[in-house]
């Protein structure tokens, strides 16, 4: 039997597209994750190889669909290897059920890993070059450092209860806890 695996990184993202390669390459049924690739918990993931048997495939529509990292990758194919499931990757044409489809795994997964390495390392130079010209990354604050002030002053002068203060600043509770730790100077 053949099973499919497919995942987005969001919930905005569609995996329809993914799900249509999966049906054309045969699937009977499809997992679906919408986390991140670097997330170790992925539910459907775990669900799908809970499913798998001896002499089933697992099927991706891409190879960076399945891991985290090369290593997980190398890692998650020799698991399903020795219990006698083979791996297919549609778009890389990777079929570890055969010889020549290990090599061909194993070359692009390193090959989807560098990629990734080279996507990250340009991630951050571009976040360096933007704090040299000034620029502020990141949320901005939800509380200005006079309003964590007033709450601190409402906290500890007042007496007033950390739920009410964060309804009335109209923000989470979370939020405003986490606003009372940061120091202002």
């Amino acid at each position: 039997m053949m099973i499919g695996y497919a995942r987005v990184s969001t919930d905005e993202q569609n995996p329809d597209l993914q799900f249509d390669a999966l049906a054309r390459a045969g699937c009977g049924r499809v997992f679906t994750d919408y986390a991140s690739g670097a997330r170790a918990n992925r539910p459907a993931l775990d669900d799908a190889l809970a499913v798998l048997r001896k002499g089933d495939t697992l099927v991706t529509w891409k190879l960076d669909r399945l891991g985290r990292s090369l290593s997980h990758l190398i890692s998650l194919i020799a698991k399903l290897e020795k219990r006698g499931i083979a791996f297919r990757s549609l778009s890389e044409a990777i079929d570890t059920g055969t010889a020549g489809g290990r090599l061909l795994f194993h070359v692009m997964g390193a090959l989807a890993e560098f990629e990734r390495a080279l996507i990250s390392e340009r991630t951050r130079a571009g976040m360096a070059a933007a704090r040299v010209r000034g620029a502020k990354l990141g949320r901005p604050r939800r509380l200005s450092l006079e309003e964590i002030e007033e709450a601190r002053t409402a906290l500890l002068e007042d007496g007033v209860n950390m739920s009410d203060l964060a309804r009335r600043m109209q923000v989470p509770r979370p939020t405003l806890a986490r606003a009372l730790r940061t120091r202002v100077t």
